[in-house]
């Protein structure tokens, strides 16, 4: 609340999702005389019971959606005739072939290495091309773990029990990340074909692994801070203790991911062109991802180095025009933290739609389980009607989802396409990494009113957009906490 008692900004704007004459949310008739009651009253509950089955269309509802998916039954077929797979502006190469991340959580790097192979095909004129999402994926747990330790090294006069330590220990080395993230492991690490280090089973089907790690994490979170209650200078004395720590840690993904080559020594790429010709490549993995940054990829690439790229994110409980940064939240110990711009989504909009005639794919994060159906690959505000089953409107704003830990950025993907009609947005292609099985032969159709809702993320070439938002990276981060919503993890 607000000085003097009045409601915040973000409780007066309270908006549906869907467009109504009005923004108030219907009363029952005899709301008003019932007295208040701060317990559940069996007989109340009994009326209602009645009078809800007096209603056919309840009793049809009851009917359908106590045997069967609520998405399913309520799901609008006029949503999906309207999201076709057309678009009038769009990449010429897109990428393929359509990857899977399978049962993990590293969607993230599976939309960056999908714009990244973009410029790769480019460059080496391929007709089909698959960095290696296991490469990143391992030396991202390894440096997570890392990352944990020191953390839990910073905080050792933190309450065990307090909120940012439990917070810590909640995910130390979870699969998912964000765009600054997977920077990070490109800078550091650079990048091979999937071919030199394809996945193994732990990387396709990573629960087992990550709960292992995670538990092993855990126990050497409490030995550091029982270690560090007996200490006076902590880093200094428990340097052995750490590095031992990560030793056992090193040891436990080598032997479930298997050794990923070394960023700086030798590889050597074999592969056929679009042409069919065979190509050999020697160079280092660090090698690799630094020609990205060279002049032929840039030109390649339509003027644009992958290495530049960086967040736009839409958070309206925010202002526009500021720098937003997530307290504790990162990888790589001393290399960039988690940074996001914040803009309306107007600004996001019109810089997509710029890149996508540029031919740049886009990498973007959203809450994708929302007004979605994996089968059609339609993501549509209008794609379920909960108010017919329900007789309840879902009224939540962007912002008061935000507010209330009720969406977040849970997916990332790639955008490829965009129709537009009298130069407004209507509909957008969207490269996913489920395999070639759910939506469109794994492309997915978003609504541009879906994207208002429910897109957080655009990761944008800086030609793009104008002075004023480049220079919101200048500005010292507004440092948010690490369990709010824009902490998560794609």
């Amino acid at each position: 609340m607000e000085a003097g008692g009045s409601k915040s900004r973000l409780e007066r704007d309270y908006v549906y999702i869907k467009d109504r004459p009005s923004n108030k949310m219907p009363q029952h008739p005899t709301l008003a005389s019932q007295p208040y009651s701060s317990t559940v009253s069996i007989s109340t509950t009994e009326e209602w019971e009645k009078e809800l089955l007096e209603d056919p269309k309840n009793r049809l509802a009851l009917s359908a959606l106590s045997s069967h998916d609520p998405k399913a039954v309520l799901s609008q077929r006029s949503a999906t005739i309207a999201n076709t797979q057309i678009y009038n502006v769009k990449v010429e190469l897109e990428g393929a072939p359509i990857t899977n991340q399978r049962a993990s959580g590293r969607c993230w790097l599976f939309a960056a290495t999908n714009v990244f192979r973009v410029a790769i095909m480019k460059r080496y004129n391929l007709k089909e091309f698959e960095l290696s999402q296991a490469y990143l994926f391992y030396w991202d747990k390894l440096e997570k773990a890392n990352y944990f330790l020191e953390q839990i090294l910073e905080t050792v006069d933190e309450d065990l029990e307090g909120r940012l330590i439990q917070r810590l220990l909640e995910g130390p080395v979870g699969d998912g990340g964000q765009w600054d993230m997977v920077a990070n492991l490109v800078e550091k690490y650079g990048l091979v074909p999937h071919s030199l280090y394809p996945d193994s089973f732990n990387a396709s089907s990573s629960g087992a692994m990550s709960g292992l790690v995670t538990t092993k994490l855990r126990e050497f979170a409490l030995e550091l801070r029982q270690l560090a209650s007996r200490s006076s200078d902590v880093k200094q004395s428990l340097g052995a203790a750490k590095e031992k720590m990560m030793r056992e840690i090193h040891l436990m993904l080598t032997v479930m991911l298997g050794p990923p080559p070394s960023p700086d020594k030798d590889i050597t790429w074999e592969y056929h062109d679009k042409d069919e010709k065979f190509q050999s490549l020697t160079t280092t993995p660090l090698k690799f991802a630094g020609e990205l940054s060279s002049q032929a990829s840039i030109k390649a690439n339509s003027g644009t180095n992958v290495h530049e790229l960086f967040s736009l994110v839409n958070d309206p409980r925010n202002k526009y025009g500021q720098l937003l940064s997530v307290n504790r939240l990162g990888n790589v110990v001393g290399m960039r933290p988690v940074r996001y711009v914040n803009v309306d989504m107007t600004t996001m909009k019109t810089a997509c739609i710029s890149m996508l005639r540029a031919n740049i794919p886009i990498f973007f994060g959203c809450d994708v389980g929302k007004f979605s159906n994996r089968d059609s690959g339609v993501m549509d505000t209008d794609l379920i009607d909960y108010e017919l089953g329900f007789n309840t409107r879902l009224g939540l704003s962007k912002a008061h989802r935000l507010m209330t830990h009720e969406s977040a950025m849970t997916h990332a993907m790639v955008l490829t396409a965009v129709h537009v009609i009298d130069d407004k947005p209507v509909r957008w292609r969207v490269q996913n990494s489920w395999g070639e099985a759910p939506g469109s032969k794994g492309f997915f159709v978003m609504s541009d009113r879906w994207m208002d809702e429910f897109v957080y993320q655009a990761v944008v070439d800086p030609k793009f957009v104008g002075d004023e938002v480049k220079d919101v990276l200048k500005q010292e981060p507004k440092m948010l906490p690490l369990w709010d919503p824009m902490g998560a993890l794609a």
